[in-house]
């Protein structure tokens, strides 16, 4: 500052400021080092991707394409493929045990999102306030999905067993007949719903929760100053921001249950796979397996799978059309 003054008394210019650094030049054009450089340039963020997309090749876009490779053939294991254009679709088409599968994932897969995000949004409503200990309450929440599904599985099948289940008990005592969780449908397809919910519901309220955190305070204070309720302000303010998120969670467990296995088939223990002794809580992956490695029917399998991956597509198409009707409401 003394020199700027001194230097503006005297009538001479100020000393201009130091230039900035610039970045070294590239070698001259011509030599290998240039060549070097600019192969590293063009060719360095393709070797850095590179082991993604090999891994995606090798165990993702491989084994789509070879199953429906197989989906168009018969083939028993041990066998050779023998072509049979989409005969194997339109068997599955004319099964009974196809489309008792299909009904059973979509009734299982209802009766346990439904609920579980119910639930989700419940507690992640709660855990947005200040608790005491609700760093504890927030870990609490994700020790369900922690546990393995073997594990808590095994759990409630011993829960809902018809002889000594605690579940039984508890309904005889009060006055209640013991149901049988195992051989009947809707209670098998229940039990297995409520494994379900309880190992998600926590995963999802995290979710929520973390959506919920960035909804602006500003619209909580100006529906509070309008005489909003608490429960008004979750459903007029909370419900709409976090929108985008609740359909998300919605389309994830709705893949979730379209890929259950699990839970089904250690539930019923050595009926399984064939989903109780008749076939009552049965779901898509379930048949797909026994399709493929207990009949050997591979062909079979292969075409289930590429239904089930139709099946995953449609949601995500309806997924993309209520989000994309979503943003035109907010934009108009």
């Amino acid at each position: 500052m003394a020199t700027s003054l001194r230097a503006a008394a005297d009538g001479s210019p100020p000393p201009a400021p130091p230039a900035p650094a610039l970045p070294p030049p590239p070698p001259p054009r011509g030599t290998l080092r240039s060549r070097l450089y600019r192969w590293d340039l063009r060719f360095s963020p393709y070797a850095f991707v590179a082991p993604f997309f090999l891994t995606f090749a090798a165990f993702g876009l491989f084994p789509l394409i070879y199953t429906g490779w197989l989906s168009l053939h018969r083939v028993e294991l041990g066998g050779e493929a023998e072509w049979r254009g989409l005969d194997n679709y339109t068997s599955l088409a004319d099964s009974e045990f196809f489309w008792n599968a299909l009904g059973n994932t979509f009734t299982i897969g209802v009766v346990s999102t439904v609920p579980q995000l119910l639930m989700a949004l419940g507690l992640a409503h709660l855990l947005n306030y200040r608790l005491r200990a609700r760093g504890f309450f927030r870990v609490a929440v994700l020790a369900p999905y922690a546990t393995s599904i073997a594990a808590a599985t095994l759990v409630f099948a011993q829960l809902f067993n018809t002889d000594y289940g605690l579940i039984n008990t508890v309904l005889g005592w009060v006055g209640f007949e013991p149901v049988d969780w195992e051989s009947s449908k809707w209670p098998a397809q229940i039990a297995i719903s409520t494994i379900v919910t309880w190992r998600w519901t926590g995963y999802n309220a995290l979710i929520y929760l973390a959506a919920m955190q960035a909804v602006p305070k500003d619209l909580y204070e100006a529906a509070a100053l309008d005489g909003a309720s608490r429960w008004r302000q979750f459903l007029s303010v909370t419900i709409p921001s976090i929108r985008p998120t609740i359909l998300f969670t919605i389309v994830v467990s709705t893949i979730g249950a379209t890929q259950l296995f699990g839970e089904p088939m250690i539930f019923g223990g050595s009926l399984g796979i064939s989903g109780g002794s008749g076939n009552q809580f049965q779901t898509l992956s379930l048949l797909m397996y026994e399709k493929g490695w207990v009949t050997g029917a591979l062909g079979q399998a292969s075409a289930i799978a590429w239904v089930m991956l139709l099946l995953l597509l449609v949601i995500g198409a309806v997924r993309t059309l209520l989000a994309r009707a979503n943003r035109k409401k907010l934009g108009a």
